[in-house]
């Protein structure tokens, strides 16, 4: 890589082989930022076998926790996410930095990416993107000029991009299989892993241009199958169950568990 080596955790992009364009974006924007990565090989869901998928994932407990089946590219992503988990918590840095290869990084993602390294708060996942814009926070405070750290009272939707320390990659690695729901779904029900999930706000990462929100993931969903009425139905009832069940419990532990 070009340019002076800046005192960050190991950055790891996870992209599809055969995204080839996908990546070269990716790399232009740590290129020109001078940061270095490495580029990790995205699992391939669609090309598990059943064997293979029955070991990694688990359709009963999906039925209990989760708003829809998983897809293949949904494993995909997860197993993904979760042999970079496995690599940050073998190696020798306190922890890693997490990408996937749809982003595009601001100007300042380098000094946001070493200001986390030597960080001391008590967070174990830093969320680099969200989407909602003016969301509610939690004990926000400095983290470098113009940007800061909070927790999200909703941790965001999607894993474009997100800081992990060494121990907190290793407890996941070590107790999220078989899945059951998307990984952004799984964050987003923290208390399960008992984990602390902080933001950096304003976020340093964004959608690339030729991206679109979890584009390949919801198209794949919707050219899954053509439901009946009564299939239609039953996924609404299960949605609603599912969405209501998570705003209890997160309003437990943001609120009633606090207040306690």
């Amino acid at each position: 890589m070009a340019g002076a080596q800046i005192m960050i955790w190991p950055v790891y992009v996870i992209n599809m082989a055969s995204n080839t364009a996908r990546m070269a974006h990716a790399a232009a924007e740590l290129d020109r930022l001078h940061i270095p990565f490495t580029r990790f090989d995205a699992v391939n869901g669609r090309a598990l076998s059943p064997e293979e998928l029955a070991q990694v994932y688990d359709p009963k407990a999906n039925l209990r926790r989760a708003r829809h089946p998983m897809i293949g590219p949904e494993i995909g992503c997860y197993l993904s996410h979760h042999a970079v988990w496995e690599k940050i918590a073998a190696g020798d840095a306190p922890g890693g930095i997490i990408l996937e290869d749809d982003f595009a990084a601001a100007d300042d993602l380098a000094a946001v990416l070493k200001a986390l390294a030597q960080d001391e708060g008590g967070w174990e996942v830093a969320k680099l993107f969200s989407a909602r814009m003016g969301q509610k926070v939690l004990h926000p405070r400095a983290l470098t000029t113009g940007r800061e750290m909070a927790v999200p009272y909703k941790v965001p939707n999607t894993t474009l991009g997100y800081a992990i320390r060494r121990d907190a990659a290793a407890h996941l690695a070590a107790t999220v299989l078989p899945v059951s729901r998307p990984i952004d779904e799984d964050q987003k029900h923290f208390w399960e892993h008992g984990l602390r999930i902080e933001m950096v706000t304003p976020p340093p990462l964004s959608f690339s241009i030729d991206s679109a929100e979890a584009g390949t993931i919801t198209a794949a969903r919707r050219a899954k199958v053509k439901r009946s009425t009564g299939a239609a139905v039953r996924q609404a009832w299960r949605s609603m169950r599912f969405r209501l069940r998570y705003l209890f419990n997160l309003h437990w532990h943001r609120v009633v568990r606090r207040a306690g």
